[in-house]
């Protein structure tokens, strides 16, 4: 396999496309679409957010120390572009996009109904990187659409049709490859299959 080799670039594609809410005391909501983002710890759950010291959202962030992530999926992804290439100076987002805001239970600013997940963070700390910024966050509360629950309770997230972004397209993410831990797991024979039934019929 022959290579290129170009000069350093962010390459780690594909990424979540997400939207982040945000607010003042007293001022309307914004939202700003986000790819750069990650989960950072497990435990305490923490993320991340890198954005941008021009954009709007970010004086809002920085004053509140708080913001909800916000899922998107395809249904989503045409709010979510537009929340990413208009201002919340010049426009009210919710509105535009045709949003509803929803009560956050941990943070004062709401998150996004139409979304499958609302991710309630806030702040630790900022690290000053360069042409963004980071937001280090920990997790306070997820909320979650329950029509995405199974009989069980347990969560299907694919059910919900999310989106990635790669190289300025979004993208829905296809078919399950596996489930963690497929690689190593030791293939079930007939023989034993059939055994196993059997018992458990008994």
């Amino acid at each position: 396999m022959t290579k290129q080799y170009w000069k350093p670039g962010n390459m780690l594609y594909p990424v979540p496309a997400v939207m982040v809410t945000c607010q003042r005391k007293g001022e309307k909501p914004n939202i700003i679409t986000i790819a750069w983002t990650g989960t950072v710890c497990s435990d305490p759950p923490m993320v991340s957010v890198s954005i941008q010291k021009k954009r709007y959202s970010y004086a809002i962030i920085q004053e509140t120390g708080e913001f909800v992530i916000n899922l998107t999926t395809k249904k989503l992804a045409k709010a979510a572009d537009y929340c990413g290439v208009r201002s919340g100076r010049d426009v009210d987002k919710f509105v535009q996009a045709g949003l509803t805001p929803c009560r956050s239970q941990s943070v004062s600013c709401p998150g996004i109904a139409e979304s499958p997940v609302n991710i309630e963070c806030r702040v630790t700390e900022i690290k000053h990187l360069g042409s963004h910024d980071l937001f280090l966050a920990r997790v306070e509360n997820v909320g979650v659409d329950e029509s995405l629950l199974d009989d069980t309770g347990r969560l299907r997230l694919s059910r919900s049709g999310l989106v990635v972004y790669s190289h300025g397209s979004y993208f829905e993410l296809g078919g399950k490859l596996g489930s963690f831990g497929y690689s190593v797991r030791k293939k079930q024979t007939g023989g034993k299959k059939r055994k196993n039934m059997r018992s458990m019929s008994v």
